[in-house]
């Protein structure tokens, strides 16, 4: 679960089969960044790309995703293909970022997203390589996690169009950037502390190895993995500078985010009774005005 738990394990840090591949396909899918070189137009090849960028950009899909068919068997294939999805999004958002376009926020954007997806799947790779899946990328999350990106798409373009100088406001940009930084990083510093036990899915079986972890950022925050994704949830509208989204995702995040808490508080009581009690009396949840599961003494 993404609680305070952990669990002896397989040594962690040597990069499985699956981990390479899927490192190796973002990179190449990054790799669209240093088409405008190629180009001889460093920063306009997505704001006003032409025929030329066009096809290009076209070229280089069919290339990459021909080069992953011929490198891996189907298994790794469908790894590879989701994380230089990912890549191509990260080297996009480069793009735009680099330039002078009323797009350039957006492409901050584009490359928080797609590298905190990647990095889930990396990160559990590293860690958890027995719970890796698919499903590790959090691409496939839930509708209405899909829907919510969507739902930011949609504000940001509309603002841009209606009232293009909301989003040209670099100082609550930059804001959310460093937002968006910290909750990440809160976050795979979370998952690494865990260990072998950090799973996408809450367990809720005990096994004899689990042991609670209260040491490094568990020191800080009952809950940091939560903590660190309600940030930086919260930090991409911010960064987009959506008004609505930004306290819509704050709103739907705290709810979430607090029934989650609790419930997960019960298996964790369960687990190690006592031992827990005392730790939450202890350390915060982390997240505003959530104190976690009430115990009747």
């Amino acid at each position: 679960a993404a609680a305070a738990v952990a669990a002896a394990g397989p040594r962690r840090g040597r990069l499985g089969q699956e981990a390479r591949a899927s490192l190796a396909a973002f990179l190449l899918g990054a790799s669209v960044a240093a088409l405008p070189v190629a180009l001889g137009s460093p920063t306009a090849l997505l704001a006003a790309p032409g025929l030329r960028g066009r096809l290009a950009l076209a070229l280089h899909v069919a290339g990459v995703n021909a080069a992953l068919l011929l490198l891996y068997p189907r298994p790794l294939y469908k790894i590879a293909v989701r994380a230089c999805f990912l890549g191509f999004a990260f080297g996009c958002g480069l793009l735009l970022s680099a330039g002078r376009s009323a797009w350039r926020h957006f492409g901050w954007y584009m490359c928080s997203l797609s590298l905190f997806h990647y990095s889930e799947y990396l990160v559990t790779a590293i860690n958890n390589p027995r719970s890796l899946s698919l499903d590790s990328f959090l691409l496939n999350h839930s509708f209405e996690y899909n829907l919510a990106a969507l739902s930011s798409w949609v504000e940001f373009t509309l603002e841009k169009l209606l009232f293009p100088e909301l989003k040209q406001i670099t100082w609550l940009s930059t804001v959310g950037l460093l937002m968006v930084i910290f909750g990440d990083c809160l976050r795979k510093a979370a998952m690494l502390t865990a260990g072998s036990n950090f799973n996408h899915i809450v367990q809720n079986e005990k096994s004899d190895t689990h042991t609670l972890v209260t040491s490094g950022v568990y020191g800080w925050f009952r809950h940091p993995s939560y903590v660190g994704w309600f940030y930086w949830s919260i930090g991409t509208q911010v960064l987009l500078c959506n008004p609505v989204c930004m306290v819509g995702y704050t709103l739907v995040s705290w709810r979430f985010f607090r029934e989650r808490i609790e419930e997960e508080e019960i298996t964790l009581i369960h687990f190690f009774g006592e031992e827990y009690l005392e730790y939450k009396r202890k350390v915060p949840s982390g997240l505003p005005f959530i104190k976690g599961v009430k115990v009747e003494l």
